[in-house]
């Protein structure tokens, strides 16, 4: 990679690396929370935090674990996204970093996922309809088969990896459909995800994001040839609605197509690898889930509370302002922990238990909120509510065969593995699921 790309780590994740391990030895939750400790176990330092106050300062940006307040934030006009927690460097080694821009990713404008309205709305417009609650009902069928497909495949009596097996392919197979993208080609974009999804984390290593890079420049050059057909053969997917509704540039289209695979992939991939570790860690909650099936969807709800898919978000101020009796300058950044209001226990009695019958499970914030809610969220309740009952009706047998292990990042936050002995299989067709 080039000097500007060195430059642009440098600033994006570099100095914030140092700074976070400086403070992490000095005891400081938020940045002890960031490192490997905390992405293992990140919730008693999310209570420090919490301890300190609704809104406290952390060695880069101001942090909150507040329900109310998080909601407030995300709803809020006056902040806004940027692209990261950035910290300056000289102008004159700033301007030769963003002499060359990377290639198109979801950490980085035009993303959406990086723009504020109006440029947010236009961009988010010709997407939204593929994921209304209508537009996801007619996918219910497809769900149902691919699942279906994918329990058949999996071994009597075996031993499986479910996030490889499974939990990553019912996703990634329904939204390949919805972009018009040739079924062969999945498992490129699972060791493209991989690699991409740890540019959203703040610090990461040069490593890592030179491999992060490396995976964005093999998607762009993968999505020039695919946007180029669909340009001169449209579909009715999403992709090809995004080129005839939306004035975006052919860079702007690639950076906004790698959010939605992440919307419609990685956190329901993450979604339903928590759910399987949870519920196979929680037996008597299993038990309860085949006693009374009408509480799944609710159980799926306990789940994105309890282990949220996305764990932080981020705003930032984009005037002076105040916020819970803060004075807030311009630019000031405000960590929002999803995971942390999602167990805030002014909202969820006792937070730390889980309960797939909780009463408000569906008032959490995993889908954060705002001009920014995932527009994903009705399909990845569907596909994960659905997955995850066929999996444990075909395999009742199921358990853990060792630990899951955790990928080692704290945004997106899911499983690298989840083992499991699958025992005995007893076949279900979808109807009978339901």
């Amino acid at each position: 990679m080039t000097l500007q790309y060195r430059l642009r780590w440098l600033s994006l994740h570099g100095l914030p690396r140092a700074v976070l391990r400086v403070q992490s030895r000095r005891g400081d939750p938020f940045a002890r929370m960031m490192g490997p400790e905390g992405i293992a176990d990140p919730h008693p330092y999310l209570e420090r935090i919490r301890a300190q106050g609704k809104l406290v300062k952390t060695p880069l940006p101001w942090a909150t674990c507040d329900h109310a307040l998080a909601r407030t934030v995300l709803r809020d006009n006056r902040f806004g996204v940027r692209s990261s927690a950035r910290v300056e460097i000289p102008q004159f080694l700033q301007k030769l970093a963003n002499r060359v821009p990377p290639p198109a990713n979801p950490a980085d404008p035009p993303a959406m996922l990086r723009m504020n309205p109006p440029e947010h709305t236009k961009m988010r417009r010709p997407v939204v309809s593929a994921f209304t609650p209508r537009a996801v009902d007619k996918l219910r069928d497809r769900v149902e088969t691919v699942t279906d497909e994918l329990l058949h495949a999996l071994p009597d009596d075996g031993s499986v990896d479910l996030v490889e097996a499974f939990a990553s392919r019912v996703p990634i197979a329904i939204i390949f459909e919805m972009l018009g993208m040739p079924r062969q080609d999945q498992e490129k974009f699972l060791r493209w995800g991989e690699a991409m999804t740890p540019m959203l984390d703040v610090g990461i290593s040069w490593h890592t994001y030179d491999r992060a890079m490396r995976a964005a420049q093999e998607l762009n050059d993968y999505l020039d040839v695919h946007i180029e057909r669909l340009r001169r053969e449209p579909g009715e997917d999403v992709l090809s609605n995004m080129i005839k509704g939306a004035e975006l540039d052919h860079y702007a289209l690639k950076a906004n197509t790698s959010i939605i695979i992440g919307a419609g992939f990685e956190t329901t991939a993450n979604l339903i690898s928590h759910a399987v570790s949870l519920l196979l860690t929680h037996p008597e909650q299993l038990d309860r889930l085949r006693a009374e099936p009408e509480l799944w969807p609710n159980a799926v709800d306990e789940v994105l509370r309890y282990e949220p898919p996305v764990f932080i978000t981020a705003r930032s101020a984009l005037t002076d302002l105040e916020l819970a009796g803060v004075q807030l300058p311009q630019g000031a950044m405000v960590m929002l922990s999803l995971a942390g209001a999602n167990r805030d226990p002014a909202v969820f009695d006792d937070p730390h238990r889980f309960d797939v019958a909780r009463s408000n499970a569906g008032e959490h914030l995993a889908f954060s909120s705002g001009v920014h809610t995932c527009f994903g969220a009705n399909l990845a309740r569907m596909e994960a509510g659905h997955a995850l009952r066929a999996l444990f009706t075909r395999f009742p047998d199921m358990r853990a065969a060792a630990p899951p292990r955790l990928r080692p990042q704290l945004t997106f936050r899911g499983y690298e593995h989840v083992p499991v002995e699958l025992g005995r299989s007893v076949d279900a067709t979808p109807s009978a699921i339901g």
